[in-house]
């Protein structure tokens, strides 16, 4: 059986890969970034608390995806996907140069601008690149594509806010920061000029631009497919599990194991790499085929090692009066259960939400795939909105502590794995495989 790593040798996959993980290392540089200087500089020159900014710029960025996704969606289905995902990526470059000006001439309110178009800009391109594949890809190449894209994503997210934690500790770090959000901009958009071309799926289609009633009518649609719905339900529901773990992060790194900066960097680089590793693996545990076998295992992995944390967190008892380095951390022989936890974490969660990807794409109807991925986009919005939602209730509200959360979270995915793979198995013999032409004929 041939390695997905393959793929790379084809002009189907790779122009689109680097397209897809230079926009997202780029949104989380820039974000990154951005939360950076607005917690060390512009709160104090602006007489705001760090929290509301914070919270305003992970709002303002996040807004986008509730708005336009069902828009993006059918903007997907009725063009052409390779000129529709240049014209996207020269926006994003548009968009750089404004946040290139906000973060020389210190306008915050052009920042925050730009900060809201690059939400916009990767929601229109979201859908583009998750329908791409099935129409590019063979039907036994889409497993193993979906697992180097997740793949990619989280190593892209993770390359990008250290890159931002580097390049603001430079001197005239603005300036650095600028220059190279633009630069890969830049490269993103010459990765664009090599993304074959793609028929447009229903180019009949008449755009709704109301973005409102077209938010409605995609849900709607989506839930007139019950496979297909709580496949998407699903998929959300791994963004609510990520953001909750990776949000308290920072905090359980200073507060419980008493490690500094670098420390919450590595516990990041150990679920990243966990992910990363998981989704790689779901080619050859599948055998190349579409199917929900692996699911089990990744919901059980999710709260096995929740639940774990819990414990090997509640444990951990340390004094100190500085803040302590990987390498002292790594010294302590309880932090190794920590570690193991977050690494498996996110390896469960990479063989859970590959063989979910690939589903929505394989199952969703050819002349609607995009604009399901759209719907998919709103849920997966709403559902990280609920996570932090979820953790002040628990944290704040409940006054329970950091690990009691993890407790919390790995106890009820339990009880929704459960759910979801009975509806999945249900609804499973509903709808068959959609296979396009395109692929089988190259």
């Amino acid at each position: 059986m041939a390695s997905q790593f393959t793929l790379f040798r084809s002009r189907r996959f790779t122009p689109m890969f680097f397209t897809q993980f230079l926009g997202a290392f780029n949104d989380n540089f820039f974000k990154q970034a951005l939360l950076l200087v607005l917690t060390y500089s512009a709160a104090a020159k602006l007489g705001w608390s760090i929290s509301l900014l914070n919270n305003l710029a992970a709002m303002l960025f996040i807004l986008p995806f509730f708005l336009f996704s069902a828009l993006a969606g059918q903007l997907a289905d009725k063009y052409e996907k390779s000129r529709l995902t240049w014209y996207i990526k020269v926006l994003e470059v548009i968009i750089m140069i404004f946040a290139a000006i906000g973060l020389i001439f210190e306008l915050y309110w052009l920042l925050f601008l730009a900060l809201f178009l690059l939400g916009a800009q990767s929601t229109f391109f979201g859908p583009i690149k998750y329908a791409y594949l099935p129409q590019a890809m063979r039907q036994d190449e889409l497993v193993g594509a979906n697992g180097l894209f997740q793949t990619g994503t989280s190593l892209s997210i993770l390359i990008g806010m250290i890159a931002a934690g580097l390049s603001t500790q430079l001197e005239n770090n603005l300036y650095w920061v600028s220059a190279m959000a633009l630069l890969i901009a830049l490269f993103g958009l010459l990765a664009t000029k090599f993304i074959p071309k793609m028929p447009a799926v229903q180019p009949e289609l008449k755009i709704n631009w109301n973005i409102f009633s077209t938010s409605r009518d995609t849900v709607k649609y989506l839930y007139s497919l019950p496979l297909l719905f709580f496949i998407v339900i699903g998929n959300s529901w791994f963004w609510f599990y990520g953001a909750t773990f990776i949000t308290q992060t920072p905090e359980f790194s200073k507060e419980i194991l008493k490690g500094n900066e670098s420390v919450v960097i590595f516990l990041l680089t150990l679920f990243s790499i966990g992910v990363a590793t998981g989704s790689l693996l779901c080619k050859s545990l599948t055998k190349n085929k579409v199917s929900f076998k692996l699911l089990p295992f990744g919901i059980a992995g999710l709260s096995i090692f929740a639940i774990d944390l819990y414990f090997s967190l509640s444990v951990f008892d340390i004094s100190s009066d500085t803040l302590l380095g990987v390498a002292q951390l790594t010294a302590i022989e309880d932090s190794w259960r920590v570690f193991a936890d977050l690494f498996l974490l996110g390896f469960s969660g990479g063989i859970y939400i590959v063989p979910l990807y690939a589903s929505m794409q394989a199952y969703s109807p050819i002349s609607h795939r995009a604009r399901v991925i759209g719907a998919n986009n709103i849920f997966n919005a709403i559902f990280m909105v609920a996570s932090a939602i979820f953790a002040i209730l628990i944290l704040a509200v409940l006054d329970l502590s950091l690990p009691q959360l993890f407790l919390v979270t790995g106890s009820i995915n339990l009880l929704f794995g459960i759910l979801l793979f009975t509806k999945l198995k249900k609804y499973a013999g509903t709808m068959q495989i959609e296979d396009d032409s395109f692929a089988r004929s190259r």
